[in-house]
């Protein structure tokens, strides 16, 4: 490697290492005030709160690497822009393409191993995350076996759910067992599938038995859809769903065959499975960027200005990817395109703008 390389290099990983600690710093300050209310109405015991903050540290570190890597690329290249190096440099022959190639490499870098570390440490640590939140915190009566079925024990009642889709609030393969003082069932309520309303939830293809006092026999009655107040919500079930970041990409594409077998939609599991792809390589998307803004624009900003338009096409990129995210989720675009159409808008943008480059 050069000694240009090698300088770029350097000062690409010193900063990033900054920024990193500093916007994880801040997520987990924000992350820490939103959840100590909930912490101690459960009062739970401080060294279990610091032991959820640090399972979820390799998470937020996840989430904000690609923000890592575009702010590095706009502060150390502003800085030399700033500085006149960079006029220094292309008066010694050195083009912006060779300049690139220590962002591009790096970019690959990053992306390889945010592909690793999601895979490896996220799923575990916020599979035990949540495990913290839902049986100490929330302290829900819920058990999930395995990732689809649920059970849910109430006052003198059990619930079972086969499969909880959470985009839409439905869950299906329903069964409601209700017990007397004796724990003898006296009620049992079969449904195909059940959709929260915002109050209750609405039953369809309802089978209800009733044990009848006299004779002990059960009165079945069927009916297409029926209310039901039950004890539990969207939120509650929500907190025993295994979420995708606690699955691999393996386990999340079995879940999804496996779900797909029993003729339920896994819609907003393809998205998330093509999601887990793409989102690595946005390391390298936003090196990209980063690079093409700052030799476009070729303008003295220092550090303040170079923050300010990194958080603004992280911004960008946040917001659209989610709007594309939910187009896929609600069947308007195919999994694959909506997880990579804003990795595609950006990459193109970053290319454009480095082509143009003064």
């Amino acid at each position: 490697m050069m000694i240009i390389h090698k300088y770029v290099t350097k000062e690409l990983l010193k900063w990033f290492c900054i920024v990193l600690s500093t916007v994880v710093g801040i997520y987990l300050t924000v992350d820490f005030f939103g959840n100590i209310d909930s912490f101690l109405d459960a009062k739970l015991a401080v060294s279990r709160a610091v032991v959820f903050f640090v399972l979820k540290i390799p998470f937020m570190v996840a989430q904000v690497t690609p923000v890592g890597v575009l702010l590095s690329v706009l502060i150390v290249f502003g800085l030399m822009v700033r500085n006149n190096e960079i006029i220094a440099l292309r008066s010694g022959g050195v083009s912006n393409y060779y300049l690139v190639k220590p962002v591009l490499v790096l970019g690959l870098i990053f992306s390889a191993l945010l592909f690793f570390f999601s895979e490896v440490f996220v799923p575990i640590t916020m599979g035990k995350a949540n495990e913290i939140r839902c049986s100490e915190v929330e302290g829900g009566s819920a058990v999930s076996s395995r990732e689809k079925n649920i059970w849910i024990k109430g006052n003198r009642s059990v619930f079972h759910i086969k499969y909880f889709r959470p985009s839409d609030n439905t869950m299906f393969g329903i069964t409601l067992h209700y017990f007397d003082r004796n724990f003898r069932l006296i009620r049992r309520v079969d449904a195909q599938r059940g959709v929260y309303t915002g109050e209750t939830w609405q039953l369809f293809d309802v089978v209800e038995q009733v044990l009848l006092e006299d004779d002990g026999s059960y009165d079945v009655i069927c009916r297409p859809e029926s209310p039901a107040r039950l004890e539990f919500v969207p939120e509650d079930l929500n907190t025993v769903v295994k979420k995708c970041e606690e699955m691999t990409y393996g386990e999340l594409s079995e879940y999804i065959r496996e779900v797909e077998e029993e003729g339920y939609d896994a819609t907003g599991y393809r998205v998330d499975l093509s999601a887990k792809i793409a989102f690595p390589f946005v390391c390298l998307i936003m090196g990209i960027v980063g690079i093409g803004l700052t030799f476009w624009r070729r303008k003295k900003e220092g550090i303040a200005g170079s923050i300010f338009y990194g958080i603004g096409i992280a911004f960008s990129y946040w917001t659209l990817h989610s709007f594309c995210l939910t187009l896929g989720y609600g069947a308007i675009l195919p999994p694959m395109i909506a997880a990579w159409l804003t990795n595609l808008i950006f990459a193109s943008l970053g290319t454009l703008m480095l082509l143009n480059a003064r």
